[in-house]
C-alpha cells in the first residue's frame, strides 16, 4: 500500500516561522561577549570560530524529563534524540550529524563536568541539577578530543552554589501515562464469524478477551528533586538528592532512580588556590520486559476467545507454548527480569594562579559503575524454568594536567594552553545460565537448584584500556573583528598495534566578526554578523575491543583426556596487527547573526564530512585465514548537511513575551566504499549486506530481508522487489504481482529484480518550539518533525497476511482484503513524514507576596501542568511513523510489530524555591 504524505499550509507556517537553535534559543538572551566553556578553552561566544551550541536552562524543554537528554531534544540543529521503545529505563539513541561508522562509536562523547562517559551515564544526572548544555559539532574543536570526538561532543555542566545565605528548592511531578492507540485485529466475534464464514474450525474458549489491552496499565509516575546551596565570597557548596519513580504502560514493568549531586568550591591564599570538588551518582533499579517480540506478538495475535484468567483447577495459563514466540501474554507477565545499576563519579579540580595571564590546572576523576540483572522464567513459559544472573562492572581513572596563558595589549589578544592526560579504564564482567528446575519457588536466588548448565552458558570477561594523550591549543584575536583557532591533539591507546599507537588530530578554524567593520556601524539594526570556516579530524576507537590485535584463543568444547574431560581451545578470530584509528575530516562554515537588539537570531551553518580508515569486516580468503572475515581499515563514508536555526521575538513587553525558535536540519550520507588492498590483496565486503529484516512469529516464508547497507547509496537504503498491485492466487485470495525488472524471470535475490526504492533515515530534520507569557502565566508548546524517508509497514505485512489465521488473530482489514502472500515488497512501504507536537505546557508563577503567610519563607512558587506526545500529523498508516530512523541495527526503518506502545502523559508539577 502506497501513500503519499501532504505537508499543511499550517505546518509549513510553523517550518518557514518557527525555526531556531541553540544559538538562539533563549528567553534570557545570552550576551554575545559573554565567555563560553569550549571543552578544554574558554572563548567569547562573540569571536569563537567553531560550530559551538549552548543551551541554559531558561532554554530547555518543559516537559516531563527522565534522561537529561530530552531536555534538549528538537532544540540543537543536527543533534537528532530518538526517545527509548524499550519502556521507562530505556535510553534515547543519540546521532549528532549522522551516522560516521559502521562498526561503533556513534554516540556523542559525554562530558559530565570534566568526566568522561558515555550515555548511560546520564541516568545519574537528575535533569534539574544541570545548568547547561554545550554541544561541539565540527571537527576544529572535537579534536580536542582526539580519538574520541569523532562523533561530537556533548558538555553538560552541573549547577554550583553561590554566595548567599543558605537556600533550599524542592521540585516535583505527579503524572499519570496511558497507551493512546493499539493494533485494531479481530474482536473475539469477529474471530468466529470469520472463521465460520470460511469453513475453518478454531479452538474456541468461549470468551471475548483483548490481550493488547489486558497486559496493559496506567503508569503512575512521581519526580521529586531538593537542593541546598548557599556559600560565601571564599567558598560555596550545592548538594541535591532526586527520586524518580515510573511505571510503565505494561503490567510489572518499572523504573525506579534515586540520584545525588554535590558541588563544592573553596577559595584559598588569597586566590591564589581555587579547589572544586564534585560528586554525582545514582541507583537505579528497572523491572524490565524480557522479550519484547514475544510480548507484542502474542498480545496482538493470540487467540482472543481465551479467558483473561488462569484455569481454576490446574492453576495454569491456556494456550501454553515454549516451542513458538506466540504464547499467551499474561504467562508471559510472570517472567522476572531485574537489573540494578550503581554509579558513582567523583571529580577535583585545582587552579592554581601563578600570574595573572598564567593558570596551572590539575584535574583528577574516578568512576564506578556496577550492573547487575538477573531473570528468570518459569516453567509456565520455559520448558523447566531458566535462570540468569549476571554482572558488569567498570572502573574509570583519569587525570590531566593543563597550563593556560591569556594576554591581551591595546587590539590585541591570544590566549594557548597545553595538556597532557592519561585515562585507565577497566571491565569486568560474568554471567550464567542455569536450566533444569524443579520448582518455581525459588526463582533466580539458588541457582545451584537447576539441574543443567548450558554450554557457553557461563563466561567471564576482563579488560582494561590504557588512553595518554598530549593536546595543544592556539587563539588569536584582532579588535575583537579577527579570530584564528589552532588545536592539535595526540592519542596513544593501547588497543592498537605497536605500527599504529599514536594518532595525531589537528585543526584550524577563523572568524571574522562582520559587524565590528566600519562599514557596518551604518546599520545599527545589527547587533551581530559573524562568518566561520573550519577545519578539522577526529578519531574514532570504539569499533576495537581491547585485545583485538592480539592472538587470542576461546573454548570450543569439552574433550576425553584419558579418564578426564578437558576443554579444546582454537583461535577466536583473524588478527589484524595493523588496525589503527578511523579518522573523520570535517570541513565547516556559518554565519551568525543579531538583529534588533537580539530580538532576531539567525544561524547557519554547512559541513561536510568524510570517515576514512573505517573499520568493518571484510571477506578474506580461507586459508591463509583460518575465518573467513577480518576487521580492516579501508572504507569511507561521507555526511554533508545544512542547519538553520531561526529565533525571533515579535513580542516583548513588561505583562507579554512571544518567543518563536526553530532549527531545520538537511542532511545526507553516502556510503562511499568497502574495498581496497591489505598485504597486497584486493580484499572487500558483500555488495549488498541485509541490515535489518523481518521475521519472528507468524512469519511464514517468503523473503524477509528490507534495510540494505549497499556501496554508492546512503547507509540504510529499501532495497525491495517491486510489487505492481495484487493478483488473483487462483483459490480466491491475493498475492502480490512483482515486477519483473531485469527481463529474466522474476529473481528475489539480491542483485536481481530488486531495486533501490528510498531511505530509512530522514533528509530533513525540524525542531521548533513556541512559547509565550502573558503576567503571571505561561505556554510553551514543542514540535518537532522529520521528512524524506520512509518506513517499512511490516505490522501490516504480517497481521494482513490470512495465511496465518487462525493459528494467529489477523487485522480487522485483513479478512476483506484476503491477501495471502508475506513476501516484503515496496507494496507495504510508505512516507515516513511526520510533524508530533511532543508536548505543550501550561504554567503559573503563583504571586507570593499577596500571601502574608508565605512570602515570608518562600521566594518564588510555580505550578504547571503538561500533556506529552499531544498529537502526531502524518500520512503513515501504522500505529506510529516515530520509529528507529536514525541507528543503524536490526530495527532501522522497520515498524516491525515489536515496538513499544506509545503512550501519552499527563503531569502536574510543582517548584518551591525557599
Amino acid at each position: 500500500m502506497k501513500q503519499h504524505y501532504r505537508l499543511t499550509i499550517w505546518s509549513l507556517f510553523f517550518l518557514i516561522t518557527s525555526s531556531g537553535s541553540a544559538f538562539a534559543q533563549r528567553k534570557t538572551i545570552t550576551p554575545i561577549d559573554s565567555l563560553i566553556t569550549v571543552g578544554y578553552a574558554t572563548g567569547s561566544l562573540k569571536t569563537i570560530s567553531g560550530s559551538v551550541e549552548k543551551i541554559t536552562e531558561t532554554q530547555m524543554n518543559k516537559d516531563q524529563i527522565t534522561n537529561p537528554l530530552e531536555a534538549i531534544r528538537g532544540r540543537v540543529p543536527g543533534l537528532t534524540i530518538q526517545r527509548g521503545t524499550n519502556g521507562p529505563a530505556a535510553l534515547d539513541a543519540v546521532r549528532l550529524r549522522g551516522t560516521t561508522s559502521l562498526t561503533s562509536g556513534n554516540d556523542p562523547l559525554i562530558i559530565v563536568d570534566g568526566v568522561f562517559g558515555d550515555l548511560s551515564m546520564l541516568t545519574s544526572i537528575y535533569p534539574t541539577d544541570i545548568e547547561s548544555f554545550t554541544i561541539l559539532k565540527d571537527a576544529s574543536e572535537t579534536a580536542q578530543y582526539g580519538s574520541r570526538g569523532a562523533s561530537g561532543v556533548i558538555e553538560i555542566t552541573t549547577k554550583k552554589g553561590m554566595s548567599g545565605k543558605t537556600q533550599v528548592s524542592y521540585n516535583g511531578i505527579f503524572g499519570i501515562s496511558t497507551v493512546y492507540k493499539n493494533l485494531k485485529m479481530l474482536s473475539a466475534d469477529d474471530f468466529r464469524r470469520v472463521a465460520s464464514e470460511r469453513g475453518i474450525s478454531i479452538l474456541d474458549k468461549g470468551n471475548n478477551t483483548d490481550f493488547q489491552k489486558e497486559i496493559e496499565q496506567t503508569g503512575l509516575q512521581q519526580n521529586h528533586h531538593i537542593a541546598f546551596y548557599g556559600g560565601s565570597n571564599e567558598s560555596s557548596y550545592r548538594v541535591s538528592l532526586g527520586f524518580m519513580d515510573r511505571q510503565g504502560v505494561i503490567l510489572n514493568e518499572d523504573m525506579k532512580n534515586f540520584t545525588s549531586n554535590m558541588n563544592m568550591t573553596q577559595r584559598m591564599f588569597d586566590g591564589f588556590l581555587n579547589c572544586e570538588l564534585g560528586m554525582f551518582g545514582s541507583i537505579q533499579k528497572n523491572h524490565n520486559l524480557v522479550d519484547l517480540q514475544k510480548t507484542f506478538y502474542s498480545a496482538a495475535t493470540f487467540n482472543p476467545t481465551y479467558p483473561n484468567h488462569k484455569d481454576p483447577d490446574s492453576g495454569s495459563w491456556d494456550g501454553i507454548t515454549t516451542a513458538s514466540q506466540i504464547t499467551n501474554p499474561l504467562a508471559w507477565m510472570e517472567v522476572q527480569d531485574h537489573d540494578a545499576t550503581s554509579h558513582i563519579s567523583t571529580h577535583a579540580r585545582l587552579t592554581f594562579n601563578l600570574m595573572d595571564e598564567l593558570k596551572l590546572v590539575l584535574f583528577g576523576a574516578y568512576t564506578y559503575n556496577i550492573v547487575e540483572n538477573s531473570q528468570y522464567l518459569p516453567t509456565s513459559v520455559w520448558a523447566h524454568g531458566q535462570a540468569y544472573k549476571g554482572t558488569k562492572k567498570m572502573e574509570s581513572l583519569l587525570g590531566n594536567m593543563m597550563l593556560t596563558y591569556k594576554k591581551g595589549w591595546k587590539k590585541h589578544y591570544f590566549d594557548a594552553l597545553a595538556l597532557a592526560e592519561l585515562q585507565k579504564e577497566t571491565y569486568t564482567g560474568f554471567y550464567t545460565t542455569v536450566t533444569n528446575f524443579n520448582t518455581d519457588k525459588f526463582g533466580y536466588h539458588n541457582l545451584q537448584a537447576g539441574a543443567l548448565r548450558p554450554w557457553e552458558g557461563t563466561n567471564s570477561y576482563y579488560e582494561q584500556p590504557h588512553l595518554a594523550s598530549f593536546m595543544g591549543r592556539f587563539n588569536y584575536t584582532y579588535a575583537d573583528r579577527y579570530s584564528l583557532t589552532m588545536t592539535a591533539r595526540t592519542d596513544a591507546s593501547s588497543k592498537f598495534g605497536a605500527n599504529h599507537k599514536w594518532g595525531f588530530f589537528p585543526s584550524v578554524s577563523a572568524a571574522w566578526v562582520i559587524s565590528e567593520e566600519k562599514f557596518m556601524k551604518r546599520l545599527p539594526v545589527i547587533d551581530n554578523l559573524k562568518f566561520r570556516i573550519g577545519y578539522g579530524l577526529a578519531g574514532n576507537q570504539s569499533g576495537i575491543d581491547s585485545y583485538t590485535t592480539l592472538s587470542l584463543v576461546k573454548p570450543n568444547g569439552v574433550i576425553p583426556v584419558g579418564n578426564s574431560a578437558a576443554v579444546s581451545l582454537g583461535d577466536l578470530r583473524n588478527t589484524n596487527p595493523d588496525l589503527k584509528w578511523e579518522v573523520k575530516h570535517t570541513f565547516n562554515t556559518g554565519i551568525d547573526l543579531a538583529m534588533f537588539g537580539n530580538r532576531l537570531l539567525l544561524s547557519a551553518n554547512y559541513y561536510n564530512s568524510k570517515t576514512t580508515d573505517m573499520l568493518y569486516l571484510y571477506n578474506v580468503s580461507v586459508p591463509p585465514f583460518t575465518y573467513n572475515t577480518l576487521l580492516a581499515n579501508i572504507g569511507s563514508m561521507r555526511n554533508s548537511g545544512l542547519e538553520i536555526a531561526i529565533g525571533i521575538t515579535p513580542l516583548k513587553t513588561q505583562d507579554m513575551e512571544l518567543n518563536i525558535n526553530a532549527n531545520i536540519t538537511f542532511q545526507q550520507n553516502k556510503l562511499l566504499s568497502l574495498s581496497g588492498m591489505y598485504n597486497g590483496e584486493l580484499i572487500s565486503a558483500p555488495e549488498y549486506k541485509s541490515l535489518a529484516s523481518l521475521d519472528g512469529a507468524g512469519f511464514h516464508g517468503g523473503y524477509n530481508h528490507i534495510v540494505y547497507q549497499v556501496v554508492g547509496q546512503p547507509l540504510g537504503v529499501f532495497y525491495l522487489p517491486r510489487a505492481n498491485g495484487l493478483v488473483s492466487d487462483g483459490n480466491g485470495g491475493y498475492t502480490y504481482d512483482i515486477a519483473d525488472l531485469n527481463g529474466g524471470g522474476v529473481s528475489l535475490e539480491d542483485g536481481e529484480d530488486r531495486y533501490v526504492a528510498g531511505q530509512a533515515v530522514p533528509k530533513t530534520i525540524l525542531g521548533s518550539n513556541l512559547s509565550f507569557r502573558y503576567k503571571r502565566f505561561d505556554i510553551s508548546v514543542q514540535i518537532n518533525g522529520a521528512f524524506g524517508h520512509k518506513i517499512y509497514n511490516g505490522t501490516s505485512l504480517t497481521y494482513m497476511n490470512m495465511n496465518i489465521f487462525p493459528d494467529y488473530n489477523v487485522m480487522q482489514e485483513a479478512p476483506a482484503r484476503n491477501i495471502k502472500d508475506q513476501t516484503a515488497t515496496d507494496y507495504w512501504l510508505e512516507n515516513g513524514a511526520y510533524v508530533n507536537f511532543d508536548y505543550v505546557t501550561l504554567g503559573w508563577n503563583v504571586p507570593i507576596e499577596k500571601v502574608q503567610k508565605l512570602k515570608k519563607y518562600v521566594r518564588s512558587l510555580r505550578l504547571a501542568f503538561t500533556v506529552n506526545n499531544l498529537a502526531t500529523i502524518s500520512g503513515y498508516s501504522g500505529l506510529s511513523p516515530m520509529i528507529n530512523s536514525s541507528t543503524v541495527n536490526s530495527t532501522l526503518g522497520l515498524d516491525d510489530k515489536r515496538g513499544y506502545p506509545l503512550a501519552r502523559t499527563y503531569t502536574l508539577g510543582l517548584s518551591i524555591n525557599f
